[in-house]
């Protein structure tokens, strides 16, 4: 009896409650979405069929607003695209670009100390056989991960003196 008052419970609470949205005009334009009709502003309302509503569309500002902000072509232009979008002085752009090649060429410089290192380990796909590798499954294993690990690093050092090429002198 106790499972069926359970289900019973459970479709009750399952069950859409029907919420009716309004789309009321403000007194400059401005379109405002509700779920309830404010006094005053009955005459500027009207229901909203929720089925064909799937997203709230973003209101429009009023003109006066628009003006206000700069309403130009420049203040809708993505960042960078002209306008008002801050520059940065030269002097600043060959200090950061001067900062960002030391980096480059430092990360550069340890990748191929780690090449060299894997590749002398690696002996040409023989390296040797570690006391831990008595079984040579390991050892197999272990000749793959060098071989893996020099592949990235090549990868590495090839995406870093392509990035120290697209720095600015």
């Amino acid at each position: 009896m106790t499972k069926i008052l359970l289900a019973l419970l459970g479709l009750t609470l399952a069950l859409e409650v029907p919420a009716q949205i309004y789309r009321c005009e403000g007194e400059a334009g401005v379109v405002e979405y509700s779920n309830n009709v404010t006094p005053g502003r009955e005459g500027r309302c009207r229901k909203v069929d929720l089925p064909e509503l799937s997203t709230i569309p973003m209101p429009k500002l009023p003109p006066k607003a628009a003006s206000a902000t700069g309403g130009g072509a420049t203040s809708s232009a993505p960042a960078g695209k002209g306008g008002d979008f801050p520059r940065v002085s030269a002097a600043t752009q060959k200090a950061r670009d001067t900062d960002r090649r030391r980096i480059i060429e430092d990360e550069l410089r340890t990748e191929e100390a780690k090449l060299a290192e894997l590749k002398a380990e690696y002996k040409d796909g023989e390296p040797d056989r570690l006391g831990s590798e008595r079984n040579y499954q390991k050892y197999l294993d272990r000749v793959q991960r060098l071989k893996e690990e020099i592949s990235r690093t090549e990868a590495n050092i090839a995406t870093l003196k392509r990035e120290l090429g697209t720095i600015r002198n």
